[in-house]
C-alpha cells in the first residue's frame, strides 16, 4: 500500500505537526509538503512526539505537479463546491477506493492551506474530492480536523485492530456469588438505616435489576461484596453501628 499525504502551501507549523501526529495514530507513514511557509522538524517532533518515524520520511517540492507527478490517484479534503458533482465523495466512500487504487500506484491525500483550502486549479488535478459532512452555515474545517478524519476512515476500511483485552480477565460472577453479594449489600443497606423509610424487598428487587443488566464477573462481584463488608465493620468499630 502507497499512500501519501500531500499538504500543500501550509502556514502554520502546528497545523503540520497535527497532520503529522494524525498519521502516527492511523498508520500512515509518508508526507509530501510543497512550498510551506516553514518546516522544521526539531520543532515538529517536540509539538507531535514520538513521530521522527515520520518525519524521516518527510519530502519537499517546489510545486504541486512535482508532489502528484507519480500518483496514480489523488483526492482533494475541500469543503468548496463544484458544479461537477460526480467526483464528489464522503470519506467512509472515498476510503475503500483510495485502498485499492494504492494496490497498483501512489495515491495521494491532498489538503490545501488553511486559509482557502484547494483552489479550483488545484482540485481540478484530483480524481476525486472528498466533502465532510457539518454544519452548513460553517462547513470549512481545520485542516487537521479534516485530514483526521480521511486518515480514521482509511484505518476502518484496512480492519480496525480490535479493542486491548483487559489485563486481567475474570469469569462471569456465578449466582452464587451474586446472591452473596447481594446478601452483604443488604446488610451493608441496613447498617446505615438505609430502608427506614422504604421498603427493602423493592430496594433490593432494583440492586438486582441494575446488576443484572450489566453482568459482573467474578472480580467486580467481589469488590462490591467487600465493599459492602467493609462499611458494616467500620461502622462496628466506630461504634455507630445501630
Amino acid at each position: 500500500m502507497s499512500i501519501v499525504v500531500v499538504l500543500h502551501r501550509t502556514q502554520d507549523l502546528v497545523n503540520v505537526a497535527g497532520a503529522v501526529r494524525a498519521m502516527k495514530n492511523f498508520e500512515l507513514t509518508y508526507l509530501r509538503l510543497v512550498t510551506p511557509r516553514e518546516y522544521d522538524p526539531y520543532r515538529i517532533e517536540g509539538i507531535a512526539h514520538n513521530t521522527a518515524d515520520i518525519l524521516k520520511h518527510v519530502k519537499l517540492f517546489p510545486t504541486l505537479d512535482e508532489a502528484l507527478a507519480d500518483c496514480v490517484h489523488v483526492v482533494g479534503l475541500s469543503a468548496r463546491q463544484r458544479t461537477a458533482k460526480r467526483n464528489a465523495q464522503r470519506p467512509e466512500e472515498a476510503a475503500p477506493e483510495i485502498l485499492a487504487a494504492a494496490a497498483t500506484g501512489t495515491v495521494a491525500i491532498l489538503l490545501g492551506p488553511e486559509d482557502a483550502g484547494l483552489n479550483n486549479e488545484e482540485l481540478d488535478r484530483c480524481h476525486r474530492i472528498v466533502t465532510i459532512p457539518s454544519n452548513p452555515a460553517y462547513s470549512s474545517l481545520n485542516l487537521v480536523q479534516a485530514f483526521t478524519v480521511m486518515a480514521y476512515e482509511l484505518l476502518v476500511a484496512r480492519g480496525v485492530a480490535p479493542l486491548k483485552a483487559p489485563r486481567r480477565e475474570s469469569e462471569p460472577a456465578t449466582q452464587d456469588e451474586l446472591e452473596r453479594m447481594f446478601d452483604d449489600a443488604g446488610k451493608a443497606l441496613d447498617a446505615i438505616n438505609f430502608f427506614k423509610t422504604r421498603q427493602r424487598e423493592t430496594v433490593m428487587r432494583s440492586v438486582r435489576e441494575v446488576v443484572h443488566r450489566v453482568p459482573l464477573d467474578q472480580r467486580e462481584a467481589k469488590l462490591i461484596r467487600a465493599m459492602c463488608i467493609e462499611v458494616v465493620r467500620f461502622l462496628e468499630r466506630t461504634g455507630t453501628l445501630s
